[in-house]
């Protein structure tokens, strides 16, 4: 295919796109109208109380801040349940099945709580350790060890990405150089405990030096960025580290030893060692963000990936979303499913097929995956719950070639279907479609609890 015939193919496909955006039958519309049905077999309401529930505050937030991540959900929506919760039980212990960058269990960790968390990202797993593990650490040592780095020596970059692409010449030396003096000097340094806290600032900076940003998927965007760049934001994050470890010791002593473990394994499958009171996670939303694409270059500069068939493999094993491979889907066999579901998934096939073309023809089987999958995470958590327990997520609702999905609702029911009671479905944010702008979704907390 020529230049010119590639080039009007796409152009054909975006006014295809757009013609379908203007004759969908939800432009205008909302989650609100088109819940009644579920929301009347479930006989319950949703409850509107609108509260910060977004990651973006954490970035501000002691310990939280050491290292960025957007798709999470809030420490002070976090706090809140904990709050709110306490009283209820005794000794309260804490899950988190997909732990992310360690919201859940830091929040634990900084009440005194004892927590276990889950992660399947090999990345977001260490930085789960680091945060919690690192609160003994010597401020003053930290710091020592920091001023005595030597930029001398050059580190290699990830290859198997476009990474001369995603970062000037001269920042991309200056990160070598970064990069370089962190492994060199662990060879000198007896605390590896530093070494990984020193790698966490490191990673935290890779984004803001680059040529890409996250808003909230991974993209390219112009910036006014330098040689110098790097060396300043890795300046910056280790000052930030220094002045929270010097709150952690004088304001949180206590807290410090609190028993706070997170594991690298797929919360599909994972057996639980303990019983928890409370589970509180925001999982992966019905929707195309794709989590391992999103962080990939921290993962690839940290060396938890060597190649894109390692990104590709992590990707595959996750919750599922829309950018995983056709044979996955095709070879995949549902352990789950409900008229609810049955009834999406025709909805969604037959819009596809009035389209006449769609990003994913298999889109279908990709929704009836999704909530598979969280099926299988439901049977792991409700067991590991006591008696009373609840489980907390936060969740949106999606909208998909013009046919409504009421996540939020349809994970209720299958947390009915397991033996539990829905104790409450709270909007606690609007929200736009991605697809049909004017179509308003939302944010939801469900509670579930183990009567």
């Amino acid at each position: 295919m020529s230049y010119e015939q590639i080039e009007i193919s796409l152009i054909e496909e975006v006014s295809r796109r757009k013609h379908n955006i203007i004759r969908s039958p939800k432009q205008g519309g909302s989650a609100c109208r088109d819940s009644y049905r579920y929301l009347a077999e479930l006989g319950i309401s949703i409850i509107d109380d609108m509260q910060p529930i977004q990651y973006t505050g954490n970035m501000k937030q002691l310990v939280h801040r050491w290292a960025p991540y957007v798709q999470g959900f809030s420490s002070e929506f976090v706090q809140s349940m904990i709050e709110k919760y306490r009283k209820h039980y005794k000794n309260l212990v804490i899950l988190d099945p997909f732990s992310g960058c360690g919201t859940v269990p830091v929040q634990a960790k900084l009440n005194g709580f004892e927590s276990y968390g889950v992660e399947i990202n090999p990345l977001m797993h260490f930085i789960n350790q680091v945060k919690l593990n690192s609160w003994s650490i010597d401020p003053n040592r930290f710091l020592q060890e920091y001023q005595r780095l030597n930029y001398s020596i050059l580190a290699d970059y990830p290859t198997f990405l476009k990474t001369e692409k995603q970062f000037d010449s001269d920042v991309l030396d200056s990160l070598c150089r970064i990069k370089g003096a962190i492994e060199s000097h662990y060879a000198c340094c007896e605390d590896k405990k530093i070494y990984d806290l020193l790698r966490v600032a490191f990673c935290s900076i890779l984004i803001d030096s680059s040529n890409l940003k996250r808003s909230p998927c991974l993209g390219y965007s112009k910036k006014n960025i330098s040689a110098l760049t790097p060396y300043k934001l890795f300046d910056v994050k280790i000052k930030e580290i220094i002045e929270d470890l010097r709150i952690l010791q004088s304001e949180y002593p206590a807290q410090i030893n609190t028993r706070s473990q997170v594991v690298q394994a797929n919360s599909m499958h994972h057996d639980y060692p303990l019983q928890f009171n409370l589970a509180i996670t925001s999982p992966p939303y019905m929707n195309g963000m794709d989590y391992i694409m999103n962080y990939k270059i921290e993962m690839a500069w940290l060396g938890f990936a060597e190649n894109q068939k390692t990104l590709s493999k992590l990707k595959n094993d996750m919750v599922v979303c829309d950018n995983v491979s056709k044979q996955l889907i095709a070879e995949h066999k549902n352990l789950y499913s409900n008229k609810w579901i049955e009834d999406i998934k025709e909805s969604i096939a037959r819009r596809i097929k009035e389209r006449g073309s769609y990003r994913r023809p298999d889109m279908p089987d990709i929704v009836h995956k999704y909530f598979d999958d969280m099926y299988q995470v439901f049977t792991k958590v409700v067991p590991a719950l006591k008696q009373n327990g609840r489980f907390i997520l936060v969740i949106g609702d999606s909208l998909i070639a013009d046919t409504y999905i009421p996540t939020d609702l349809i994970l209720a029911k299958i947390g009915q279907d397991l033996g539990m009671s829905i104790e409450s479905v709270v909007k606690a944010r609007n929200r736009r479609s991605g697809q049909i702008r004017s179509y308003k979704l939302r944010e939801t907390i469900i509670t579930l609890i183990k009567e």
